[in-house]
């Protein structure tokens, strides 16, 4: 993990917690080796994950849950005995940290946020699939707090605008958050939504909430709300590059196409000027096209995918990009579909896809 013991540094972990308590001992194994405070916050467990924090640390801390993340985390980061702080949920896993290159940054950008990779595992169908985000989660709490009752958000303690200069930390955590069966979903999505639409109320419509209650909507499978709380954000003058708003785009035409909206999802094509740069905007082309019954241009575009190769989504500028080409041209009577099949390597439903073609 890169780590010297000899290093020090004044840095304080911070996680709130709920019932967690495989996920959470997973997490504070993963911490042990470095030279951090760990503080805990648990807000209401039932499940013994109290007692299993209280062999990690000394600093455990009791909330009494009150439906906003913002204030149960602010609350942890209140308890630190150091102002530099890292935000972790319980559910994450650190696989990377180097503290010489972490100390070395955090002196270059003390009025700054640290971002995180974080790599999220969910089931797609019966398959695990992966995909990665960066994540504002190193900060002075001097300098920053939380916003939000849900999907919180770092804000600038003193106001000064909606723009926080950021760095990588070079910090890397697995999150299995995401990682739930049908029915662990819906009741994750039914809990954001009310708290999101509890905001909505109180606080008025804004881009950044209707991508949140969007993307609730999606967990739940709501495709056609999630449509059309993605097109209302969308109907906003916003900078094109950040990140919820790539992710919201994406996650629109997926949206559109699953509630029956295939034609309308059509329309993304005038994006690529835009995002004509990014492998998933192009395998979400692809997925437009086939739904569509542009076969041509569907393949074309999951090629093109596969040529820029800096997919988030794990398998969309490769073995994924390639099946989906491989079934096509399969429905389609055409030679190619054995060879792309090959190229998607080890990928299971291409192998399957490939025996049978065998077997013909």
């Amino acid at each position: 993990m890169g780590l010297s013991m000899e290093i020090s540094m004044k840095l304080s972990v911070c996680i709130i917690t709920k019932n967690e308590r495989e996920n959470l001992k997973k997490c504070l194994e993963a911490l042990k080796p470095y030279p951090f405070e760990l503080v805990v916050v648990d807000t209401g467990s039932t499940d013994g994950t109290y007692g299993l924090a209280r062999q990690f640390t000394d600093a455990l801390y009791s909330f009494v849950w009150c439906d906003d993340f913002a204030r149960a985390k602010n609350y942890a980061v209140s308890k630190a005995t150091h102002d530099l702080v890292l935000v972790l949920d319980s559910d994450e896993c650190v696989t990377a940290l180097d503290v010489s290159r972490l100390k070395e940054q955090c002196r270059l950008h003390p009025d700054a946020v640290g971002r995180i990779l974080r790599r999220n595992f969910m089931y797609c169908g019966e398959e695990i699939r992966s995909g990665v985000e960066y994540l504002n989660r190193l900060f002075d709490r001097r300098r920053f707090r939380y916003e939000g009752r849900v999907h919180e958000q770092l804000v600038r303690i003193d106001g000064g605008g909606a723009d926080i200069e950021t760095y990588v930390t070079g910090i890397e955590a697995d999150h299995s958050g995401y990682l739930l069966r049908p029915e662990e979903k819906q009741k994750k999505a039914e809990r954001n939504l009310s708290l999101l639409k509890r905001m909505l109320e109180d606080e008025g419509e804004e881009p950044y909430l209707l991508y949140q209650l969007g993307k609730s909507c999606y967990m739940a499978e709501r495709y056609g709300e999630a449509a059309a709380y993605f097109g209302r954000a969308l109907s906003y003058d916003l900078n094109e590059r950040l990140e919820y708003v790539v992710d919201m785009v994406e996650t629109y035409g997926y949206a559109l196409v699953n509630s029956g909206q295939a034609k309308e999802a059509l329309g993304l094509e005038g994006l690529l000027g835009t995002y004509g740069d990014s492998s998933d905007f192009w395998f979400l082309m692809g997925f437009v096209y086939m739904n569509n019954e542009l076969f041509s241009e569907a393949v074309n575009a999951y090629e093109q995918a596969v040529r820029l190769g800096n997919a988030r989504m794990t398998g969309a500028d490769s073995f994924l990009a390639y099946y989906n080409a491989g079934v096509i041209c399969e429905c389609l009577g055409q030679t190619e579909a054995a060879d792309y099949y090959e190229k998607a390597g080890d990928y299971a439903p291409a192998r399957a896809r490939l025996a049978e073609i065998a077997g013909k």
